[in-house]
């Protein structure tokens, strides 16, 4: 490679700099609290929060601010696409990181622990990074580099306070599972580029490719590719890791593996499933294991959420049941017409992250952490347990909050792409998801019935706790009701 080749392709990096500013951000916020951690924090004890917070808050103001600048699509010699699309993903995924930086901070587990959190922060400004990646990637390399990136860091976090067995089991099924994923994963990268010899899947070279492979290599391709992605969001078959490490993962990194890796792994998917010509052969293939796997994850969480009395592994198979509906609003969106794609995605991380905000505040005050233990703490925590409560309203789907108004322009799409192409499987998505929003009625009214509607078979002792993270909670609570209310002050956004 002679030197003006060299100076070339420096250019070509430095030119795209400008639309990765809020990715330069958090690398230079990563790098300041490393060094905060081992020098600063002697003296100033909330140096690396306030660093990471501020970080963060930046990264996402010109995430924001981007939203209005021309799309750049060829970043870091096409890997990147800085759509609008990636552009609120980045967005959404700030503000899931900004309140689950404060859930930490607020968690006593954490604030006690010996290990303190200047590492932690660190650990997730770079999974930050990665999800930022994620959200943007059109090469098959950008997205294993930022899935490893989101995975390695998510091992971390589930493992970080272990002291328990049930805790260390959860870290080391984490990483077993997700490593046999990654590499099941590259493995079917490794068949994509061989049937293609290009790396972004966006190309027309890729798509002309996949059209001439084997439909049977292509389509066991493709489910090797789809092992790693289906990791990241647990849908069904991926999902066996997902109630262990929700359950014994600490409850501020319970709410975060619910949300943001979510949302970084629907916009990948869709990004993937769009990029090809509805016509081709992968694009059938792909279309179709998706509405499969919709089906049977929606199926599957909510039946076995049913079961389930510990609060924590019930809200584990609520995700699961949640990511089918994520899934069936990918099989809706259709390119460049991503509202309620992100509409979804928006109400969901914010519905999980009070939902996990309430139930911590709760254990952390009395220690309850199954739905029998709630029995009575109605009278005793109403600020508490009525946003609890409202929050489950807004996750079953029931008017007036935002949670109806997903589900509704979900299932709307659904409709209208059945009206489009006549597609049998939508139909039978619509069948699915009323029937298992339906049945999550009776898991997550648990809840109200046991705080208000039974008492106690003996008398729980409460601890004095006072913390703001009931204060966001309730902000997010209401958050939650206005956009069910006004849902078109985000959808004109969108």
């Amino acid at each position: 490679m002679t030197i003006d080749n060299i100076s070339d392709k420096l250019d070509h990096i430095l030119s795209g700099l400008p639309a990765l500013l809020p990715e330069v951000v958090l690398a230079v916020t990563f790098l300041a609290s490393i060094g905060t951690g081992l020098f600063l924090d002697r003296r100033w004890r909330q140096g690396t929060l306030s660093i990471t917070l501020g970080g963060i808050a930046l990264a996402g103001i010109f995430s924001a601010l981007q939203l209005a600048q021309p799309v750049a699509n060829d970043l870091l010699f096409g890997m990147l696409d800085a759509d609008g699309f990636g552009r609120y993903t980045r967005v959404l995924v700030a503000v899931v990181c900004l309140l689950f930086a404060l859930f930490v901070h607020a968690n006593p587990d954490f604030a006690a622990h010996r290990k303190k959190t200047a590492d932690f922060y660190s650990i997730l400004l770079a999974m930050h990074i990665g999800l930022n990646l994620m959200g943007m990637a059109t090469s098959w390399l950008m997205v294993f580099v930022s899935i490893e990136m989101v995975s390695i860091g998510s091992y971390l976090m589930v493992g970080y306070l272990a002291k328990e067995a049930r805790q260390t089991e959860a870290a080391m099924k984490y990483v077993l599972f997700g490593s046999v994923c990654s590499a099941v994963m590259l493995y079917g990268l490794s068949f994509l580029y061989g049937f293609t010899g290009d790396l972004d899947f966006t190309s027309e070279p890729h798509a002309r490719g996949l059209s001439a492979t084997a439909p049977l290599l292509l389509a066991t391709a493709l489910l090797l590719v789809f092992t790693g992605i289906g990791f990241k969001l647990s849908f069904v078959p991926f999902h066996f890791w997902t109630p262990d490490v929700y359950q014994g993962a600490p409850t501020p990194v319970t709410a975060f593996l619910s949300t943001a890796p979510k949302i970084a792994g629907v916009a990948l998917l869709a990004r993937i499933l769009y990029a090809w010509p509805v016509e081709s052969i992968a694009y059938q293939y792909l279309q179709t294991l998706i509405l499969v796997s919709a089906i049977a994850t929606m199926l599957l969480g909510n039946l076995a959420a049913l079961r389930q009395t510990d609060v924590k592994r019930m809200m584990a198979y609520s995700s699961i049941g949640h990511t089918g509906f994520l899934m069936m609003a990918v099989l809706a969106y259709s390119a460049g017409e991503y509202a309620v794609l992100l509409f979804y995605l928006s109400v969901y991380s914010l519905m999980n992250m009070g939902v996990f905000m309430f139930a911590d505040f709760i254990e952390s005050r009395t220690g309850a952490t199954d739905v029998n233990e709630y029995r009575g703490l109605g009278p005793v925590m109403p600020i508490t347990f009525v946003g609890f409560v409202l929050l489950m309203i807004s996750l079953t789907g029931i008017p007036p909050t935002s949670g109806f108004v997903a589900k509704l322009l979900v299932f709307t799409a659904v409709f209208g792409n059945w009206q489009l192409t006549g597609n049998p499987g939508m139909i039978a998505l619509l069948i699915v998801g009323a029937l298992t929003t339906v049945i999550s009625l009776f898991y997550y009214f648990k809840i109200p019935l046991n705080a208000f509607l039974r008492k106690p078979e003996e008398p729980m002792e409460t601890k004095p706790l006072q913390s703001y993270i009931v204060l966001i909670a309730t902000l997010i609570t209401l958050s939650v009701l206005l956009l069910g209310i006004f849902p078109g002050w985000l959808m004109n956004l969108l």
